[in-house]
């Protein structure tokens, strides 16, 4: 296949995030801790890559301000949020435009486990990672983390993303009883 055949497969980017909105995910906070300073972003672009070991990647965007901490750290912590964690969540993504360690802030209840990573209290799980591979991806970086240490938390429920909108994970529990009730 010529270069020309291969660039009229590709799609509008635009077309691509439009399409990509009913890819409902969790919300997760990916947070890392390098040379003294914490680091982090909100992310939907995780999943899980390997049992055994355990591992999961996390697609992160090359200018965004964890971007290189994460990779120079070698570690990094999947949070997965809870819906209590939304202002967490924009403050993140970068909405309040406050950047590197100041997004910690203020904000959340902190603590570490096995690596130093980062962990926010309140999610139904953390994933604290050790790098062990990263593939350059176009405008992203995937990154693959080794999970050395978990927090699980049986109370919390997830904080879901779809169609640019936050949705408690609750709604999903409710829809799931509501269509089994319509079956029955």
């Amino acid at each position: 296949m010529d270069e020309h055949q291969n660039a009229a497969m590709s799609i509008d980017p635009a077309a691509f995030k439009k399409g990509m909105r009913h890819l409902a995910a969790s919300v997760t906070l990916i947070t890392t801790r390098h040379d003294g300073n914490r680091g982090g972003l909100t992310a939907t672009a995780v999943c899980s890559v390997s049992a055994d070991p355990p591992q999961i990647l996390v697609c992160v965007n090359k200018s965004a301000s964890a971007h290189d901490p994460i990779g120079e750290a070698g570690i990094f912590c999947v949070n997965i949020l809870s819906p209590g964690h939304r202002k967490i969540a924009e403050r993140f993504a970068g909405m309040h435009g406050i950047e590197g360690d100041e997004r910690f802030h203020d904000i959340g209840e902190w603590s570490v486990l096995a690596t130093g990573a980062p962990v926010l209290h309140g999610c139904p799980v953390s994933f604290d990672c050790k790098l062990v591979s990263r593939l350059s991806a176009g405008t992203h970086t995937i990154y693959i983390g080794e999970i050395v240490d978990l927090r699980l938390d049986a109370m919390a429920t997830p904080l879901l993303y779809a169609d640019g909108n936050f949705v408690h994970g609750e709604a999903l529990k409710h829809a799931a009883a509501m269509l089994a009730a319509k079956e029955s």
